[in-house]
């Protein structure tokens, strides 16, 4: 069957340079979100690249630009690519066989190569090993995380549980929607015959300042979603982490309000699953 099923959601501000090489190797139907980009991306792919549908947003959503895409999308299956990532030729698919087998699979999690080299992304090789198992009615091992250039959602679950979230915006996005997933009886598996290629583009936000805003979501994610003992956890391990732990918190604190206005704990089981992970 055709990699029609599913719709390849790329979300992009500012590298036209990184799509010229990434879009060309998407198959099926593309939506690209454009985040309020200033160098003229939407006008360049529509001329360069007239069979991907083009969203243009008036402000920069950061990972929510994912959810426009989703909602935009019209198959039962969506793939998330950023600008310097791509699907292997098939992988989607074999992603999409995986669902249409799987009826509880709401999220696929890729094995990632990065660069040239095509090493194995080190967050993989956590995914593929313990401590969580393989169930039978998924089509790989658990998983409570995922890198989301390399994943595949069930657009109906990804919806139905909020998409990204708007109070961490971006870096760390994941783990709040697959918080959500895991509390709403989803499954989420790690299928490493599944292959995305990640080239990182240069123009990414320098290390430290990444860093601290992985920090600031790691908090608010788990004001959202986790016990008060594991927020308490969070901030106190933050404080911990070197330079870019305690600017992180202290950047997470004008955010509180809304992640609390947010605040939804999950079920003791997931509470427990993701204590024994970190």
């Amino acid at each position: 069957m055709s990699a029609s099923r599913v719709t390849t959601v790329v979300i992009t501000r500012d590298r036209w340079p990184d799509l010229t090489v990434s879009l060309p190797r998407h198959r099926g139907p593309v939506v690209l979100v454009d985040n309020a980009s200033q160098d003229g991306t939407p006008e360049r792919v529509r001329a360069a690249f007239p069979h991907v549908e083009v969203v243009e947003l008036p402000e920069n959503l950061g990972a929510v630009g994912r959810n426009v895409g989703g909602e935009a999308a019209r198959t039962p299956y969506v793939a998330f690519a950023d600008d310097d990532s791509w699907w292997a030729p098939g992988a989607l698919e074999r992603a999409a066989d995986y669902f249409d087998r799987h009826p509880r699979l709401a999220l696929l999690a890729a094995r990632i190569l990065v660069g040239e080299a095509e090493e194995l992304d080190p967050i993989c090789r956590l995914m593929d090993g313990p401590p969580l198992p393989v169930e039978d009615d998924l089509p790989g091992r658990s998983v409570l995380g995922f890198i989301a250039c390399g994943s595949v959602v069930r657009r109906e679950a990804f919806l139905a549980c909020g998409g990204f979230d708007e109070v961490v915006e971006f870096a760390g996005e994941e783990e709040r929607l697959t918080l959500d997933l895991a509390a709403a009886g989803w499954g989420l598996a790690y299928v490493d015959d599944v292959v995305a290629h990640h080239h990182p583009s240069t123009a990414r936000q320098p290390g430290a300042a990444r860093l601290a805003r992985l920090t600031r979501n790691e908090v608010l994610t788990a004001v959202m979603r986790r016990s008060w003992p594991d927020v308490a956890r969070t901030v106190a391990r933050s404080v911990l982490a070197g330079p870019h732990g305690p600017r992180g918190v202290v950047e997470a604190v004008p955010r509180v309000p809304r992640a609390l206005r947010q605040r939804r704990p999950v079920p003791a089981a997931v509470e427990e699953t993701a204590r024994l992970l970190g």
